[in-house]
């Protein structure tokens, strides 16, 4: 894998992991045009990892009262604010754990392919339109409840399926749900780290009880520019999406589709 491929899939990856566009649509398109070989697993390690990275340190706050509201529930407290969002996180995990565990290495072999991508990247980005203009906004994020997070977690479960966008369809999700673009945001980022955790300790384990050499030095690399593209990406997002909406993404998203049906359809 060369530099230049690296630091253009790393910011590529940063650039779109939060933002609700599909980084595997991105990630389809991209070596397609420039005719670059699969980045590989240590690639996908990397980027994963500073992508956690970045959501932690953005959500630092919240993450340290998840962390003490985890501590909260061992002592038997599980009304405090922070052990119901402890909860509700780890509830809206395991449908992705769960999935990614059975269906993730056939997803990989079966459903990785350009047309998937633009369905999956036009379907759900015009139910993410539909959503965030006629759905209520009048729940923020401390009104979001089990059930919520249950409904929330099987659709980032979805996301396995390339071209679906995390991001994206939990975000929608959260607005069908009533809940205010920006909190449905907050939730959407929040319960993204423990299932990329997860993946990146899997993706990991993998790495480095497998017989290919690890280029250590270009992970490093690809993990310092996607950490720091994604925390610009989350700013960027958390700032303006109160402003302009989700409507410019489904926009995008349907423009990105129709680009993948020219290039390699």
């Amino acid at each position: 894998m060369g530099m230049t491929q690296l630091i253009v899939l790393a910011v590529v990856q940063g650039l779109t992991e939060f933002l609700p566009i599909s980084s595997s649509g991105h990630l389809v398109l991209v070596p397609s045009v420039f005719g670059w070989t699969d980045q590989g697993l240590a690639f996908d390690v990397a980027v994963h990892f500073g992508s956690l990275i970045a959501v932690c340190v953005f959500f630092r706050f919240d993450i340290a009262g998840v962390i003490r509201g985890a501590g909260d529930i061992l002592t038997g407290n599980y009304r405090s604010d922070g052990a119901r969002m402890a909860w509700y996180l780890g509830l809206g995990t395991i449908p992705a754990a769960v999935a990614g565990l059975l269906f993730a290495g056939w997803i990989a072999a079966n459903l990785r392919d350009p047309a998937v991508v633009v369905v999956t990247l036009a379907g759900y980005g015009v139910l993410m339109g539909l959503a965030d203009r006629y759905a209520p906004a009048e729940r923020n994020i401390t009104d979001i409840r089990i059930r919520d997070a249950i409904i929330i977690g099987f659709a980032q479960a979805l996301a396995l399926i390339p071209g679906t966008s995390r991001s994206g369809v939990t975000i929608t999700t959260g607005r069908l749900l009533g809940v205010a673009r920006q909190d449905a945001a907050r939730f959407s980022f929040l319960l993204s780290a423990p299932v990329i955790l997860l993946a990146s300790i899997y993706e990991g384990v993998k790495l480095i009880t497998g017989d290919v050499p690890v280029p250590w030095d270009n992970i490093f690399l690809a993990v310092l520019i996607s950490a720091v593209v994604a925390y610009i990406s989350i700013e960027f997002f958390m700032r303006v999406v109160n402003v302009i909406g989700l409507l410019p993404f489904t926009i995008y998203r349907l423009l990105l589709a129709s680009v993948i049906v020219y290039v390699l359809i």
